[in-house]
């Protein structure tokens, strides 16, 4: 297949699809911005800043320079931590005079660990509607380069500052199953890291991913006991913004899930997959689609 060239892309036939596409007045769009890489932003990120009467943004100044970069220049409402519900009452005036409102954050998706979302609760309640534009993700970006095989993930975000309540926390996740996501800024990243080596156990699997899109970019996976040496060798590795990714703790089978399993292999030798999980499901009393899935692994086993 033929790529198109850097100079064609202006030109490609979706940029069109793109400015026909509905856009209702009246709603606030939730726009994920780029992590660190202005080339990552989407056509509909693009189409919807430049539409809309207003940005309401983390900080002004950054949101000014990340617009200037595409072009646009932007009434920017400031929307932090501080003035939220302030802010939401003033947009939604504005939104029900027939105006767009976009909402963004320094980086990524608004509301995820950013502020944003006392703002969306207040436009849902007043009964507008509000509109993801979906993109950029530390925690998805960096789950889908760190190789660690689960299916579900816990987003913790950032843990509290305080050594004690950081313990806490960790502590009441020992037990989680699912990859466990941190966000950290690099003057806790030590401290962060350190705490983790404290409360898991030392062979857990931990990824950290720093400086995400950016030229500097790195992601290092080690157990969890070596990661505050690796941090220590090298002090360029303690700066930028960290995802931090902890493997989940082991399932631990119960004695039904083994007499499952004796049950499944004695069916399998003259049965086919469909008919053993059936049959178990009936000797057992366990969910026939789990024990499928159980007998297709032993299968292949």
């Amino acid at each position: 297949m033929t790529q198109p060239h850097a100079s064609s892309v202006a030109s490609l036939p979706i940029l069109q699809d793109v400015s026909q596409q509905n856009y209702p007045a009246s709603a606030l769009y939730v726009v994920a911005t780029p992590i660190g890489n202005v080339s990552d932003v989407t056509l509909r990120a693009l189409h919807v800043l430049q539409l809309a009467d207003a940005v309401a943004c983390e900080d002004t100044r950054n949101t000014g320079h990340l617009l200037a970069r595409y072009g646009l220049a932007k009434e920017l409402v400031a929307a932090h931590e501080h003035n939220e519900r302030e802010v939401a009452q003033r947009l939604i005036a504005r939104l029900q005079a027939g105006q767009r409102i976009a909402l963004v954050s320094d980086a990524g998706t608004p509301a995820v660990s950013d502020p944003g979302a006392r703002i969306v609760d207040a436009v849902r309640a007043a009964g507008l509607r509000v509109i993801p534009l979906p993109g950029a993700s530390a925690a998805v970006a960096a789950l889908s380069a760190s190789g660690l095989v689960n299916d579900r993930f816990h987003f913790i975000g950032f843990l509290p500052a305080k050594p004690a309540q950081r313990m806490a926390q960790l502590e009441a996740l020992r037990a989680a199953s699912s990859t466990l996501v941190f966000y950290e800024a690099p003057h806790r990243i030590v401290d962060t890291v350190n705490a983790l080596a404290q409360a898991f156990e030392p062979t857990r699997q931990l990824v950290l991913a720093r400086e995400l899109t950016k030229l500097f970019e790195e992601i290092h996976r080690c157990p969890v006991a070596e990661a505050p040496g690796w941090l220590a060798q090298d002090a360029h590795r303690q700066k930028g913004e960290f995802v931090l990714l902890l493997e989940g703790a082991a399932e631990e089978r119960d004695a039904g899930d083994a007499e499952a399993d004796r049950v499944l292999t004695i069916l399998l030798q003259e049965c086919s997959v469909k008919q053993a999980a059936s049959l178990a499901a009936q000797i057992t009393g366990r969910k026939k689609n789990a024990l499928y899935e159980r007998a297709l692994k032993l299968k292949q086993d």
